[in-house]
């Protein structure tokens, strides 16, 4: 009994090792890779009366973007195994960011459809492939609170970030003859392509890679991922097809990211069409549910993680949603 427990101690010091190491710096990636969707809500509140965009051509640009997404997330993932992580993440934020920040170029309908489409390319494969990349690292026991951890960035994107993008598009507008919309784009999108260069040097692609931890570490933590891989078996990719239940979940997600991205895409507008004119306010009204929703994702992770119960703890918030 002691040995055992010594075990899960050190087992416990090497995961909160690599919680440290990880989690912040890849919750920092997907906090922008987020914002870079988002923002576009924000845009459109000085964009299009500027370029004389109907909604019907702002709704057509939000939604290409996830055409794009689509097409490229599986073969971005198949690239994702192959190449690495630190190689594949360099390359996605980088690519988006760049097509993120050629947003303030935009001056017609046409320009807009291709570069939403181009991010939704760019950005394919992101976050599964980050959810994949963590499945080297922390056995499926620990994936609850840590993808908890790391998709937080979401509700946090919208919180910070819709007041941050408002007192941007305030306080720059026209500075150097350029409008608060065309400031958000390129100064939301600095960040993520930094962040894509940085994380070539400080991502490592594997455990037995890592030279931040000892070899004993290495040796318990890939033995113990390994023992719980082998406990829950493998699934090709076309028994993977062939499975009902993937459809399902796939519907019941699509389901949630239409409520999610019609929040993004349209409240901000919803908002100053009811009478609110003042673009911080805006802001500030448009992080309450995400706020909302940052804690709740919280409680709901912990308490699935302790209770290791999965379909009640993901049944009960969606319904409530």
């Amino acid at each position: 009994m002691d040995l055992i427990t010594s075990r899960q101690q050190r087992l416990d010091q090497i995961y909160k090792k690599v919680s440290w190491r990880l989690l912040p710096f890849l919750l920092l990636c997907y906090f922008f890779a987020y914002l870079d969707r988002i923002n576009i809500g924000f845009a459109k509140l000085q964009m299009q009366q500027e370029l004389g965009f109907n909604d019907a051509i702002y709704g057509m640009a939000a939604g290409i973007f996830f055409l794009g997404y689509v097409l490229f997330e599986v073969p971005t993932n198949l690239y994702f195994e192959k190449v690495g992580a630190r190689k594949t993440i360099t390359r996605i934020m980088i690519l988006w960011g760049l097509t993120s920040m050629s947003m303030l170029f935009v001056t017609t309908p046409q320009m807009f459809y291709v570069l939403r489409f181009l991010l939704g390319v760019f950005e394919a494969g992101f976050a599964p492939g980050m959810i994949f990349y963590l499945t080297y690292w922390y056995s499926g026991a620990r994936m609850a609170r840590v993808m908890a951890i790391v998709m937080l960035a979401g509700p946090l994107a919208g919180m910070l970030g819709a007041p941050l993008s408002t007192q941007i598009m305030s306080t720059f507008h026209q500075i150097y003859n350029l409008s608060g919309w065309q400031w958000l784009f390129l100064l939301e999108a600095v960040p993520t392509v930094l962040l894509g260069c940085v994380a070539y040097f400080y991502l490592t692609d594997h455990p037995s890679q890592a030279k931040w931890l000892s070899q004993e570490d290495k040796a318990l933590l890939v033995k113990e991922i390994s023992q719980h891989q082998s406990a829950t078996g493998h699934s090709n990719f076309k028994a993977v097809l062939k499975d009902p239940w993937i459809y399902f979940m796939a519907l019941a997600y699509f389901t949630i990211i239409c409520g999610i991205y019609a929040i993004g895409f349209w409240l901000p507008s919803l908002l100053k069409s009811g009478g609110i004119q003042n673009l911080q306010m805006i802001g500030w009204l448009v992080a309450i549910p995400y706020l909302c929703g940052a804690i709740f994702m919280i409680i709901f992770a912990r308490s699935s993680d302790k209770w290791q119960e999965r379909k009640w703890h993901c049944v009960v918030p969606t319904v409530l949603a």
